[in-house]
Parts: structure tokens; sequence; C-alpha cells
């Protein structure tokens, strides 16, 4: 370990320039370690700036003990309590960029549509420095904006023909939805060469829609502590090593792991086997052709009536139904099964969903522990700020529903 600048720079709309001068700086080693100021609440502000070292209030320098080459320290976790601070070395960072480029068919313009406080977002700004053209910024003050993202996307498209170049950019599902129902997102979303999907669960009625018109979407596994999606359309990367444990836990190993959590010696420890494999916090399964399919968090898993039911399977079957446009599982407490599995729904405009009628349409597709024995229908499934499911939201509401019931009726939901 060595001492190291770390400088905490501001991550909001419109700092893409200042990032892409100072990500480059310290890609090179000629400029000092960044890491990204959360939005969000204050509190998390706060908890991050903390756990750097670091007053949030600010932009700050610290000295702090760091690995040879750190580049980039990117918060994770949290929404599920105090972040942790993932360290990521230049070589590691290098190292996904190169092996990315080589698996998409080669370097490429990229464009911005995800935050810089996520490493998806960063990684899209490596990968652009890699190829030796700046990334244009899609993002916007107001949220993400399908018409700001098609201007964006019809400008870099006529750069990279002009440059031989390929075109890029990477999206979470959410995004994906909005700009195949925006008038000129589909032609857009045609003009790149690949769209990397990930951060969350993508239904597969969204990559059939994708397909139909025309986009070439790569689906994406992977976290901050793997520098972002390591392992694409269930194929792990170039270096990259993807396996199970016997509960089926995920394991990742390769030169894109990150270098531990700063100052949380402890944390790092538990982080990794003794074949120095990054144990994840998800649970996944490889199908007939070897491809790795991830079936959701090992802490999201719901037993009832003593079944072990993956929330992402009953997701996907819940997405196959023409009446849903939106899904999440969760197990909500349950006198007489322990869970009960619960399916937070979004239909499409006209739909009527009754559970009466979900569970039938499943009972064909799904075992009959995991039909869900509870429906909420909502108009938005709650988010965090990465785009994933906010699954402890999302309980809440399914947990709400059920003491109504309960406090009407005496029965649960």
């Amino acid at each position: 370990m060595s001492s190291r600048r770390l400088i905490v720079l501001d991550a909001g709309p419109g700092t893409l320039q200042a990032w892409v001068r100072a990500l480059g700086h310290a890609l090179e080693g000629s400029g000092p370690a960044l890491a990204p100021l959360p939005s969000g609440p204050a509190a998390q502000r706060d908890g991050f700036a903390a756990a750097v070292g670091a007053d949030s209030t600010v932009d700050v320098v610290a000295d702090v003990a760091q690995p040879a080459q750190l580049a980039l320290v990117i918060p994770t976790s949290g929404s599920t309590g105090a972040p942790k601070a993932a360290m990521l070395t230049a070589a590691a960072v290098h190292a996904s960029a190169a092996a990315t480029h080589s698996r998409l068919g080669g370097p490429g313009r990229w464009v911005l549509a995800l935050p810089l406080t996520h490493v998806a977002g960063l990684m899209v700004v490596v990968r652009a420095l890699a190829a030796g053209a700046p990334p244009a910024d899609a993002t916007s003050d107001g949220g993400f904006d399908p018409a700001r993202f098609a201007d964006t996307t019809g400008a870099q498209a006529s750069r990279a023909a002009a440059d031989g170049l390929r075109l890029y950019t990477s999206l979470v599902p959410t995004q994906l939805a909005r700009l195949l129902d925006a008038p000129a997102g589909p032609q857009a979303l045609a003009c790149y060469d690949a769209v990397l999907v990930g951060a969350a669960a993508t239904p597969a009625s969204l990559r059939d829609r994708a397909a139909e018109a025309g986009v070439h979407i790569v689906t994406t596994y992977g976290m901050s502590e793997t520098c972002g999606g390591c392992v694409y359309d269930g194929v792990p990367l170039a270096g990259v090593g993807a396996e199970l444990d016997a509960d089926g836990t995920v394991l990742i190993s390769g030169p894109t792991l990150f270098a531990g959590y700063l100052g949380r010696p402890d944390l790092t420890a538990a982080a990794f086997d003794r074949q120095g494999r990054l144990v994840t916090s998800d649970r996944g399964s490889f199908d007939e052709q070897g491809r790795l399919r991830i079936l959701g968090r090992t802490d999201d898993v719901i037993v009832t009536g003593g079944e072990k039911v993956a929330p992402a399977r009953v997701e996907d079957a819940l997405m196959s139904l023409p009446g849903v446009a939106a899904a999440v599982v969760v197990g909500v407490p349950d006198p007489e099964w322990g869970q009960r599995v619960a399916a937070v729904v979004v239909p499409h405009p006209g739909s009527t969903l009754t559970l009466h009628q979900v569970r039938q349409a499943l009972a064909g597709a799904l075992p009959a522990s995991a039909l869900p024995r509870q429906l909420l229908v909502v108009t938005g499934v709650p988010v965090l700020a990465s785009g994933k499911p906010d699954r402890s939201a999302a309980r809440a509401l399914a947990a709400a529903q059920a003491d109504q019931v309960r406090a009407r009726t005496g029965k649960g939901a």
C-alpha cells in the first residue's frame, strides 16, 4: 500500500468535461485518484465522504493509504447501509475497457446516458478515453430525456461514421423501455453497434421488443467491485472467470477485480474466498449453453413453506404476461408460510390484473410454491438511483397492503 492524493469530485449533471480531463490524468498516473461525490440524500453524501475521509460540502484532497495505481474510488451499497468505498486501479479499469471493446468488435464512440456517480457511467468515460474519442453527454438535469438522447445519438453517429468508429452506449432497462416507447427512440437505438443494458435484470419481453426494433442489445452483469459489467450475455469477458459455489453464489475472478474497500481491511478480507475470487451477493445458474443466469441476490431469496423461490424467475414469468409492463417480486412475512411471494406490478394501459388471473396464467410456467400469493398493482415500480428495483420499498408497499387487508378482514392479503 502507498499514499496518493484522492480528490472527491462533484459528479452531478454538467461535470462530464471536468471528469474526462481528471480521469484521463488519474489513469495515466499524472493526476490524483478520483472519487465521485454521490447525488441523493445528504446523509448518503456525508456517509460516502466520511468513508474516504473527506468533507462532502466541498471538493477536497485527502492523503490515505491506497494501493499503487489507484484510479477510482466508487461508492457502493449505499442503499442498504453505510456506503463502502471500492478501490479500482488503473490496471483494472483498463483491462475492463479493453475486454469490452474486444467483445463488442473494436473501439468506438460512446454516448453517456448514465450518471457519473455510478460505475457504469464512469466506465463509459474510461472506454471513450481508451478509444481516443471523448464521450458525448446525453444526460440531463431533469432526469433521462429520450429526445435529448436521440439528438445526441444522431450527432455522434455522424462523427463515428466519419471517423470509421463503431457507436456504443450503456443503459439501464428502464431507459431502454422509455426509448422504445418514444417517437424517435427506436430509430436512435438502431444506430448503435451495441447497446449495453445492465444494473438490473432485463425482462425477456423487453429484449424481444428491442430485437423487433432492430436494436442490438448486450445484457451485462457486474458491480462496482468488478469495474462494472464483466459478464456479457451470460459469457464472461476475456480473462474473467465466473463460477458458482455449492450454494449457487456467483464467484468472480480476473483482472477487473477491485483492490479492496478503502479503510476497511475487514470488509476486504470478507469479500474474497481463499482462491482470491470475489464472493458476490448474487445467486446464479448456468444454462445448457454454459451461459450464466442471475437468479437474484442471495438475501432476496424467498423461503415460503420451506421452499426457496428466486424472485428473478417469478419476475421473468410475470413480464411474459401481456398485461404486465413492469414487476418486482418480494417476500412478505406470513404466519402460515413464513414468507409469501408478493408481486408488485405495473399493468399496461387498459389492462386489469387480479391475483386469480395471474396465478392461473403462471400455473404452467412456475411451481406452485413460486406462484404469487399477493398482488399489488401500482403506477410505477420503486427504483433506486442506479435504476435497480428498490426491493425494500416494494416490500414495504406489499407489507402495508397486507396490514390493510388484515385490519379490514382479519385475514392476510
